[in-house]
């Protein structure tokens, strides 16, 4: 499924009221997900990982791209699934923030021991590790604090995914994971808003909704 934007353009007050809401609703997600157990979180991360593997896209991927939790903020955990990955000789890999420009890019890691503390907090790929370039990856895939059966979603604000995804899909698929209290019935979608094609959450594993043309 491809992943892109829709390209309406709303009237300025249309498009606060969207915006407003989808910070309404990123805000109560945060609160939501990190009042989940520890262990719950660990439980609901290992369905998701089973079901992720079993997804088309990874059923004939010989390259995905993962992310690296956050710990603290109880984010899905896919380090499992990417050992598992690895031990099958896909390659793997994991976002970089330039701490420059900001430009999220891919790069393989094939130690994860070895990748280091971005400038946000988080674990990243050491600058060496090799690029993943638009065409070497076979799926991707992407957080989320809520996302709905259109595959619009919702991240921190920052706008990372919604740029680098539009360089690789089509072709790669895109799948956004979430714990399944995270899967609702609409998110605002604003203007460079990039849609994914799959939802895999700790119950369902879905499709995303084709929308009809405006």
């Amino acid at each position: 499924m491809p992943s892109q934007g829709h390209g309406f353009i709303p009237s300025s007050s249309e498009d606060m009221l969207r915006r407003r809401v989808k910070s309404e609703l990123r805000k109560r997600m945060r609160g939501l997900r990190k009042a989940l157990p520890a262990q719950a979180c660990n439980e609901r991360s290992a369905r998701i990982c089973e079901r992720l593997a079993a997804t088309d896209p990874f059923a004939h991927a010989r390259a995905v791209a993962l992310f690296w939790p956050i710990e603290d903020r109880h984010e899905v955990d896919l380090r499992a699934l990417g050992t598992r990955l690895r031990e099958r000789g896909l390659r793997v890999a994991f976002p970089r923030i330039d701490p420059e420009t900001g430009v999220m890019s891919f790069h393989f890691v094939e130690d994860t021991s070895r990748m280091v503390d971005g400038s946000s907090g988080v674990r990243e790929p050491a600058p060496e590790d090799p690029l993943a370039k638009p065409g070497s990856l076979d799926a991707i895939v992407v957080p989320t604090l809520a996302v709905d059966p259109r595959g619009h979603r919702i991240g921190y604000g920052a706008g990372y995914y919604d740029r680098a995804l539009p360089q690789f899909a089509p072709p790669t698929s895109t799948l956004a994971v979430a714990f399944d209290f995270q899967l609702v019935a609409e998110v605002p979608n604003t203007e460079g808003d990039v849609t994914v094609g799959w939802i895999v959450t700790d119950s369902r594993t879905l499709v995303a909704e084709v929308e009809s043309p405006s």
